[in-house]
């Protein structure tokens, strides 16, 4: 069976990362089969426990990497696809409204929230966002340059405390293709472990058109937190899973702004619910993550990212106290309570932060 897609259709690239790393790290393999083993339990523990959890804020630090002014990308916008992703994973989008009658049920708030980190990996201040110029004209999924400052990006801050979100002009696949971003799975090497955007899809509104409310960030960062594809990336076979129950199974990917119902795979009489953020639809197309969906992020949460939840990124930087003393009455010269040094005459002496200049020289302790 053969499709004809628009010009300009999504491509993530989250598969592609994820068979690499299966032949190139043997570890991530063991990783993902514990991963999905401990999501089944987990999903079966969770349907007999109280539906509401307590809201995860999830620290992020946005790594903007630009070759012109315009790829610097501003504080606001930014923010703006903070935002974004607060409203897709809380279920507040304004276009939530849209869901079809028959999937509306099975909308999930996931009880997710995002924030921009406020102290740094050093216990410092931070705007959560990192600035890079660089002189690449592109950057690859097969190799992961924008991840390291030697290849013109910049490498990750501790995965285990941040979600590293790295925003790039020009992504491109194994075969050369752009893409709008792609993400590691939990299980993944923590060098690399986080999410890639293009420039013109990140942020509410982007300038990428048919891409430009963010949600490429939105689909991406489901991957992060373990959601598949919700078409199982069979490519029309009909047969394979996204392992959650309330997702129809479905053939292909939907590109575009499909109308309800589509049906494919015998899913009548609703058909695929191309509405769901882990499609391939247009923005403008995708409104909803369902309660099973939810329920695996959540495992994710519980299991692989824990550490997420206990990260202090998101508190107050770390403050110095002033060192209490009691100060001698008269200003005693350090210069005269070092003495003299054998050697060559010192010409600056350490006030306790930086070596300053000295008045006069101290003479050379004579020898013998």
């Amino acid at each position: 069976m053969s499709r004809k897609k628009p010009a300009r259709t999504r491509h993530c690239g989250t598969m592609d990362i994820h068979k690499m790393l299966l032949v190139k790290q043997p570890v991530y393999r063991q990783n993902r089969l514990k991963i999905e083993a401990y999501t089944a339990a987990h999903v079966l523990r969770s349907a007999r426990t109280a539906a509401l959890r307590p809201i995860v804020t999830i620290p992020v630090v946005v790594h903007i990497i630009y070759r012109t002014a315009a790829q610097n990308l501003s504080l606001k916008r930014i923010q703006s696809q903070i935002t974004s992703l607060n409203q897709d994973f809380r279920k507040r989008n304004p276009d939530r409204a849209k869901i079809p009658s028959p999937f509306a049920p099975l909308a999930e708030d996931t009880r997710i929230k995002f924030a921009l980190a406020k102290r740094d990996p050093n216990g410092g201040p931070t705007t959560g966002v990192t600035r890079t110029h660089t002189t690449a004209t592109a950057f690859h999924m097969i190799t992961n340059d924008v991840k390291r400052t030697s290849t013109g990006g910049h490498g990750a801050w501790p995965s285990d405390s941040y979600l590293n979100l790295w925003v790039a002009p020009r992504v491109l696949d194994h075969q050369g293709r752009e893409l709008l971003g792609y993400a590691q799975f939990p299980g993944d090497p923590a060098s690399t472990d986080g999410v890639v955007i293009a420039t013109g899809t990140f942020g509410n509104p982007g300038t990428t058109a048919g891409f430009n409310r963010g949600r490429t960030a939105t689909h991406e960062i489901g991957h992060w937190l373990n959601l598949l594809h919700i078409w199982g990336d069979d490519d029309g076979g009909c047969s394979g899973s996204d392992n959650v129950a309330d997702t129809p199974n479905q053939a292909y990917d939907n590109s575009g702004l499909p109308t309800f119902p589509h049906i494919t795979c015998n899913n009548g009489p609703n058909g695929d619910m191309f509405m769901n953020y882990m499609d391939y639809t247009e923005d403008a197309g995708m409104f909803m993550f369902t309660k099973g969906q939810a329920k695996r992020m959540w495992a994710a949460l519980d299991g692989p990212r824990a550490s997420i939840k206990t990260s202090e990124a998101l508190q107050k930087p770390v403050a110095v106290r002033a060192v209490a003393l009691s100060m001698p009455k008269r200003k005693v010269s350090i210069r005269k309570s070092v003495g003299r040094e054998v050697g060559t005459a010192v010409r600056t002496i350490f006030d306790g932060a930086s070596w300053v200049p000295i008045a006069g020289r101290m003479r050379a302790r004579p020898k013998g």
